[in-house]
């Protein structure tokens, strides 16, 4: 399972993956964000899915990036053909073979940047299939891999005008609470920023972020024990 996280405000984009890599009865650590050069920029794809899937469809992304006319990659949306038609292509060679061993094609991605045209940064959702729909001001997020955890609390937190500073804790909270209810998420994790124009990435593993769970987790029961109920839930305890 993968727990990755792309958020588009206001202020620009924030992109987690977590780095835990599961095969039957073993875990392994493995990045699912890589970085692209685009002419003088560089787009950041995050993936959920079959590892070989992945590497052999961005492989075939690459290829096709760099064959192509720079003159017709200049937004982002310019770049989900090729790696739709790479996606595709990988599919129509590696279908037939993944379903006599009972593995499903789940290949999923999402993409954010910011290209010469682009009037703001982008971050688009790619199915397995090619299809893709755009984040925007009113679809500020979208995860893929295990989707439901961190939900509640991004849909109670987030908004579009949230300052950059509170959308990484609330990246990272997401994560905790995806971490702590599947064994399948897990350390290290990739989190990247994209303001002004730049790209900002740091790898954390557990002891570096730690602290900060332990802080949560304090508080959290605190907060709970202090909710006013005006003695509505009295007569259920005496």
């Amino acid at each position: 399972m993968t727990y990755c996280l792309g958020i588009r405000v206001k202020q620009g984009l924030v992109c987690l993956a977590d780095g835990r890599l599961t095969s039957g009865m073993q875990a392994h650590s493995a990045g699912k964000v890589s970085m692209h050069n685009i002419d003088s920029r560089k787009i950041c794809i995050m993936t959920s899915g079959l590892r070989s899937i992945r590497d052999k469809t961005l492989a075939y992304f690459d290829d096709l990036c760099a064959k192509g006319d720079p003159g017709d990659q200049t937004q982002l949306r310019d770049l989900l053909k090729f790696y739709s038609q790479a996606l595709r292509q990988v599919a129509s060679e590696d279908w037939d073979a993944l379903q006599r061993s009972n593995l499903r094609f789940d290949l999923h991605a999402l993409i954010g940047g910011k290209l010469e045209k682009d009037d703001s940064p982008c971050m688009y959702l790619v199915y397995p299939e090619g299809n893709w729909v755009e984040m925007n001001e009113r679809t500020i997020y979208m995860t893929i891999g295990a989707t439901s955890y961190g939900k509640t609390f991004l849909d109670r937190t987030l908004r579009y005008d949230t300052p950059m500073e509170t959308v990484v804790k609330i990246a990272y909270l997401s994560f905790d609470s995806t971490r702590v209810s599947t064994v399948d998420v897990g350390y290290p994790i990739d989190l990247l920023t994209y303001i002004d124009e730049d790209w900002r990435r740091e790898l954390f593993e557990y002891d570096d972020l730690a602290p900060l769970y332990q802080w949560w987790n304090e508080h959290l029961r605190d907060l709970i024990a202090e909710l006013p109920d005006k003695d509505k839930f009295k007569s259920l305890l005496s």
